[in-house]
């Protein structure tokens, strides 16, 4: 397993990946290049400031009085392309829809992403306590990005270029929420193996809340990771597939799809947080094999395998892929016995190349 030589790092979670907007920067389009650079530059201030929250503190996010037990509590803010967060309240728990689509999408994304976890698993929104779930939409100009930043969600809006509006894709907004639900319970260190484990968790079930949203069984879901976000510049369908990692994107403005599938072809690299973007396609695969081998609706047996081993208590922060792996061994026998589920898991990790002994 690799560790982090610096030690823990806070986690601020981007969906576009660091060394997708990377290559951009270096496009001989200037255009390009300077919209590529500057959500780079905005992602590396919202990161030091993440590092700041987690030595001064932040204020404790309680239930409202207003608030149901499970109930989801959304509120939405209006950045007004400024940075300064959260911006102008627009949208609240109940209120009506709103004459903007950016925000009513991004409402529409904090609500399926409760419902997910309150009806599939029983969890009361992402810490499991009835946090308050706050999002900020319209943020920066041309930003090329959305975020998790410990406290709530970001959205930009994209180049138009690139990156289209980052609320187009739910699965987004569940990826980046499920990074809160890490942080409030295994809380996956943010680098090497256990950041790929934190990084492939949040494509999960940021893909389940998207098949979930949409009635899909795993047969007829395309397990893709933010398809519809590609601006008319970029040829391909997504940032990731978890059905065939490698395969998401082949641009000359991004570059190729660098993720593996299998540990044959495991990254080794000090970018990215040694890789987490990128080796995530690993566990992602071993996901995908085991959902649809065991077919039906992928959120309930595949996806309470994964959410047992993420929220029970055994997973430790640094874990491997290795020690993930034999994790689900483990939940999968002590919920399903021999059948099906544990001898499927055991093939998926298998196919991939990970052991589970």
């Amino acid at each position: 397993m690799t560790a982090n030589p610096t030690g823990h790092e806070p986690v601020f979670c981007t969906i576009v990946p660091p060394h997708l907007l990377d290559k951009a920067a270096r496009s001989d389009d200037p255009t390009l290049s300077r919209l590529a650079r500057r959500t780079l530059e905005r992602d590396a201030l919202e990161r030091t400031r993440r590092r700041l929250t987690t030595v001064i503190g932040a204020p404790a996010m309680l239930p409202p009085p207003e608030a149901s037990p499970g109930k989801p509590h959304r509120t939405i803010y209006d950045a007004g392309h400024l940075t300064d967060l959260p911006g102008t309240k627009v949208r609240g728990e109940s209120d009506k829809p709103v004459t903007d689509a950016t925000v009513n999408r991004a409402y529409a994304g904090l609500g399926a992403t409760f419902e997910l976890y309150l009806k599939a698993y029983g969890r009361n929104s992402i810490d499991g306590s009835g946090l308050p779930l706050n999002a900020s939409v319209h943020f920066d100009r041309d930003y090329n990005n959305a975020f998790w930043n410990g406290e709530q969600m970001v959205f930009g809006d994209g180049d138009g270029q690139l990156f289209l509006d980052f609320t187009n894709a739910v699965d987004v907004i569940g990826h980046e929420l499920t990074h809160g639900v890490t942080q409030h319970t295994a809380n996956l260190t943010y680098f090497g193996q256990p950041g790929a484990l934190n990084e492939s968790v949040s494509d999960v079930f940021g893909s389940l809340i998207k098949q979930y949203a949409l009635g899909q069984s795993a047969a007829d879901a395309d397990w893709l990771i933010g398809a519809g976000l590609l601006g008319p510049r970029v040829t391909g369908q997504a940032l990731r597939s978890m059905k065939a990692p490698g395969t998401a994107y082949d641009d000359d403005q991004l570059g190729k799809d660098p993720q593996p599938a299998t540990m044959a072809d495991y990254v080794q690299t000090s970018s990215d947080n040694g890789g987490v973007h990128i080796n995530s396609g690993i566990p992602n695969h071993a996901f995908y094999l085991l959902a649809t081998a065991l077919g039906g609706n992928a959120w309930e047996r595949a996806g309470q395998i994964w959410y047992d081993a993420l929220t029970g208590g055994e997973l430790a922060a640094d874990a491997d892929f290795a020690a993930f792996a034999q994790l689900t061994v483990k939940v999968a026998r002590d919920r399903y016995q021999d059948g099906a589920e544990l001898e499927n898991v055991l093939k998926a990790w298998q196919q991939v190349g990970v052991p589970t002994q």
